[in-house]
């Protein structure tokens, strides 16, 4: 009689299927991607009305960003574009883009879709009008980065590679450093192995659709050979194929794993040759638990030195911190997962030892330790106050974040408990079912049968059936040990949580920094402190400063106007642009320019500034440093001959 055996849904598939739901969970949950360079200053400034139109359009980022041509685009009231499609990086954070001479009144549309230095898109754009305010046909609120179908599937890509990883390294360090014998347990080599394909996949899809995320935002651009070209010319396409190379070595260390390391050591041999094969093991452990640490460390880095950590404050130490917590991570979640799977999935005659199940309390508890260091550093860089925790959403999952890890900790403590009471090795377990075989008669039916049979293949078959009837039984006592079926539960209920805070990990890594965002926010709040006395100050509106003085040096063709912009007009690091223009609006190129800052009422200064001569009639200079706020007089000193020169000055609040 054919017995038939209904089809079973592996739980490895369930577990990430659940994963995949948890994370697109996360997806539909969260906000659009977030910008991760926040636009802090601009000139003209955002809803300013000026006399004149400028000459060039400047824009200030919280951090350096990378952009192509068409990247910075002016248009008009129409939707045409005026400017000249040549941005240029003027210093620092500032990035400018010239405009077309001769530009009417009426209402101007800056736009931008640039690459934060921590690899994500941003776009936005603002208005400023010359003369008067006029009706517009380009929508503002059209600018978008990082979104749509190809936002979605980049996005999903991104988690499925945390993921591979996490199963991947945190899988094998469970083999090697607490169940050895899992090397030859099928169920666990697929965990591993699984989570090298996703995250090989995943990084080849994220290579492919780095382009068109960055960019247009088009499905049929994922696949433009040239797009590729360019994505493999910056920071993030570089982290991308140097993972590519490293999974080529995370195969090969899979192999031998799987391999020459799940061969077992032979008990029929020599004294001698036992001792050197058991030698020889030793060595094959210690080379793989070096070569697997590196490729642990190198695909890491990959994160690293391409996201949050390679931008901002201290990223020379903020780097290796990131790379030591997401490799905590993956060994301590990887390893629950390898845990969970070896519980469930493990064969019968082959169960977890209650020594290897406390080996990985122990390793595991020294990564929590790990997290909880490297979470402290991250937390307090990347938000930089405690009002950050309540008042942006990169705090709020944050404090999702700790909630849920105090949880899988509390968890966690519950499986110690199981995990105290359990056998110290298998033997125990394995011997119970040897004293009960001549009471089952379901053996003695399939062992009669194969006695009464003369066919051989009769007796192969009845003999594969005495197989599985044995394999059965084994399995019916294991899962009927009350301490290992409490131990299944706690570790199911911590991979359940450890799903959902991988969700809300990944979804983080997405989200503007609380400290950006903060500072977006100031720097808004001051740009509406600025517009409400900028008939006072000569403010624009989001923190710079314009100036227009007047001059005549008396000599022959000495009559002018000298237009100097500060930006961000603050405290600190400044970029300031001086202009030289003869009446008729025509830039003059005067042999010299010459400013100095002086704060009166603190008998601060005259501080000299020389500004270097970019262009026909325009000087700049970057990192002009303002030590503290206050009533600034600022002296320009304009030079048109040898004999002819004059200082012009005006007061203006700064900072």
């Amino acid at each position: 009689m054919t017995q038939t055996i209904a089809p079973r849904v592996r739980p490895l598939v369930l577990l990430f299927l659940a994963v995949a739901a948890a994370l697109l969970a996360g997806l539909a949950g969260a906000a659009p991607v977030s910008a991760h360079a926040a636009l802090t200053g601009s000139a003209p400034q955002q809803g300013v009305v000026v006399d004149k139109a400028p000459t060039q359009v400047t824009l200030t980022f919280s951090e350096k960003v990378a952009f192509s041509d068409g990247a910075f685009r002016v248009l008009d009231p129409k939707g045409k574009r005026v400017d000249t499609g040549k941005a240029t990086e003027l210093g620092g954070t500032t990035y400018g883009v010239p405009l077309h001479a001769g530009l009417p009144d009426g209402t101007y549309t800056v736009a931008y879709q640039v690459v934060s230095a921590d690899s994500h898109p941003v776009a936005g754009a603002f208005t400023f009008s010359v003369g008067a305010p006029s009706v517009t046909s380009v929508s503002v609120s059209d600018q978008t980065a990082g979104g749509g179908v190809v936002g979605a599937l980049y996005g999903f890509g991104r988690y499925v590679s945390y993921a591979g990883f996490i199963v991947m390294v945190g899988g094998a360090a469970f083999v090697l450093a607490c169940w050895p014998r899992g090397s030859g347990v099928r169920a666990v080599q697929r965990l591993v192995v699984s989570g090298w394909l996703a995250m090989t996949a995943a990084t080849l899809a994220l290579l492919l659709m780095r382009g068109s995320y960055t960019g247009s935002g088009k499905v049929g651009d994922i696949f433009d050979l040239g797009l590729l070209g360019d994505v493999l010319q910056t920071k993030t396409g570089a982290a991308l194929v140097s993972r590519l190379l490293l999974l080529a070595a995370g195969a090969l260390f899979i192999a031998v794993l799987f391999g020459a390391y799940a061969r077992p050591v032979t008990d029929d041999s020599e004294d001698g040759e036992e001792q050197d094969e058991s030698s020889a093991r030793r060595d094959l452990t210690f080379g793989l638990g070096i070569g697997g640490g590196v490729v642990a460390i190198g695909l890491a880095a990959t994160w690293a030195l391409a996201e949050h950590a390679s931008t901002g404050l201290q990223p020379n130490i903020a780097m290796p911190v990131d790379v030591l917590h997401l490799v905590a991570v993956a060994i301590w979640l990887g390893g629950l997962t390898a845990l969970l799977v070896a519980l469930f999935r493990a064969p019968a005659d082959t169960p977890i030892e209650g020594s290897a199940v406390r080996r990985f309390s122990r390793v595991a508890f020294g990564s929590v330790l790990a997290l909880v260091a490297t979470g402290i550093y991250q937390s307090w860089r990347q938000l930089g106050s405690w009002s950050a925790f309540t008042d942006t959403w990169y705090g709020q999952l944050l404090l999702i974040k700790i909630g849920l890890v105090v949880v899988l900790v509390g968890i966690a403590y519950i499986s110690r408990r199981w995990t105290s009471q359990l056998p110290e090795t298998a033997a125990t377990e394995a011997a119970q079912p040897a004293e009960d075989e001549t009471a089952d008669p379901e053996k003695e039916t399939v062992a009669a049968g194969a006695a009464g049979g003369s066919d051989a293949k009769r007796a192969a078959q009845l003999a594969r059936q005495q197989a599985a009837v044995d394999t059965a039984r084994l399995k019916r006592l294991r899962n009927a040990d009350p301490l290992r079926s409490g131990l299944r539960r706690s570790v199911l209920a911590e991979a359940g949580v450890a799903v959902v805070l991988l969700a809300v990990t990944t979804v983080l890594t997405s989200t503007e920094p609380g400290r950006t965002e903060q500072e977006a926010k100031a720097a808004a709040s001051a740009s509406s402190s600025s517009s409400s006395s900028s008939s006072s100050s000569d403010t624009d509106g989001t923190g710079a400063l314009t100036l227009d003085m007047p001059f005549d040096t008396g000599g022959q063709d000495g009559k002018g106007l000298v237009r100097l912009d500060i930006n961000p007009a603050r405290v600190g690091g400044n970029v300031m642009h001086v202009y030289v223009e003869r009446p008729n609006g025509r830039a003059f190129d005067v042999p010299e320019v010459k400013v100095a800052f002086t704060l009166t009422a603190k008998s601060i200064g005259p501080l000299p500034v020389n500004p270097d001569r970019i262009a026909t009639g325009h000087w700049t200079a970057n990192e002009v440093q303002i030590p503290m706020a206050g009533d600034w007089k600022i002296a320009v000193t304009v030079r048109t001959s040898d004999i002819d020169q004059v200082t012009v000055d005006k007061n203006a609040q700064i900072g």
